[in-house]
């Protein structure tokens, strides 16, 4: 009889609670759906809040990287409107930039003398006075211009080899604590010619009352190469912005090492057109000494028939031509 009973409230029981979960569970489930729904709510809000957060960030950071872009561009503009100013291709800015302490008046003096020396050589040896008054021109104006301008490719080249390591002096001294006035003077009284020089007029500059970056700039005044418009506007951006003057100089220092390696990759790469430029131009002139020497009687007809003269003067503008095709064909700027 008490099984019996149990049994009963047992069946009571479970009836019970399957009736109150067939008509509870509904109920149960709109909760739980409910309840998801706002969370997933709540955090699409948060994510919506996240998103926006995030949104005006890059709009933050896209408009300074413009306004950085923009006084990029504004500098280097100024920066080469007043490089174009500076450009001077007088005989005394070449004197400058090589170096040299002799006077104009002193240059063409001596320019005089070589075509002088050259005409009167070539009249020596029997030359015809036309041709010993072209020797005399191209000794007096062509040759000692183009050994001006050898000796003007010469500096730049050593300047360009110890400017990265004077970089690398400025960019130690600076995070170790030196102000840039300092640096530049260290540059100035321990670094290596022709950069030591050029940081000496700079230091000059200073005393007379112009900032560190107005006598960087002068700088293209006696060097003019793109190496040191690229520092003058590092320092003029960070005097202008600030910033990382250190970490600024090192990058300089590690791309103008990587910029003359480049070049000289190209080089090598283009030695052989060079050398079969330089062969082809030559052989002409080659060709005409050896038949002189051999065969003088033959070759003077050229020299002594008006005929041959104009034969010579074509193919002197011929070869003109084709030096000045070679050349461009062969030379890469980088």
């Amino acid at each position: 009889m008490n099984m019996t009973v149990m049994l009963l409230v047992i069946l009571v029981a479970v009836s019970a609670g399957a009736m109150a979960y067939v008509f509870l569970f509904p109920q149960i489930e709109v909760e739980k759906k409910t309840a998801s729904r706002v969370s997933r709510v709540k955090a699409a809000e948060t994510d919506k809040d996240k998103i926006k957060v995030a949104r005006d960030r890059v709009q933050e950071l896209s408009k300074r990287r413009k306004s950085v872009q923009d006084n990029l561009k504004d500098l280097e503009k100024k920066q080469n409107e007043k490089n174009k100013d500076r450009k001077d291709k007088s005989v005394r800015a070449r004197l400058i930039q090589a170096g040299l302490t002799m006077s104009v008046k002193k240059f063409y003096v001596l320019g005089g003398g070589l075509g002088l020396a050259v005409f009167l050589v070539a009249l020596m040896y029997g030359a015809p006075l036309l041709l010993a008054l072209g020797g005399g021109i191209v000794g007096a104006l062509g040759l000692p211009r183009w050994v001006l301008g050898f000796l003007v490719k010469r500096r730049q080249n050593k300047f360009l080899e110890e400017f990265p390591n004077a970089l690398d002096v400025m960019y130690r001294s600076i995070k170790s604590g030196l102000p840039l006035n300092d640096s530049v003077r260290l540059i100035a009284s321990d670094g290596q010619e022709p950069v030591k020089s050029e940081f000496q007029r700079v230091v000059e500059a200073q005393q007379v009352g112009m900032s560190i970056p107005e006598g960087i700039n002068r700088m293209m005044l006696t060097m003019p190469l793109p190496e040191v418009n690229f520092f003058g506007t590092v320092i003029t951006i960070q005097a202008q912005a600030g910033g990382n003057l250190s970490e600024a100089l090192a990058n300089l220092s590690k791309v103008l090492r990587e910029r003359r390696k480049m070049k000289a990759k190209v080089a090598a790469l283009s030695m052989e057109a060079k050398a079969s430029a330089v062969i082809i131009g030559a052989l002409p002139f080659i060709v005409a000494t050896l038949v002189y020497l051999t065969s003088p009687d033959y070759i003077m007809v050229l020299f002594t028939d008006p005929r041959g003269h104009l034969i010579l003067g074509a193919s002197a503008i011929w070869m003109s031509i084709g030096i000045v095709v070679m050349r461009q064909m062969i030379n890469f700027d980088i």
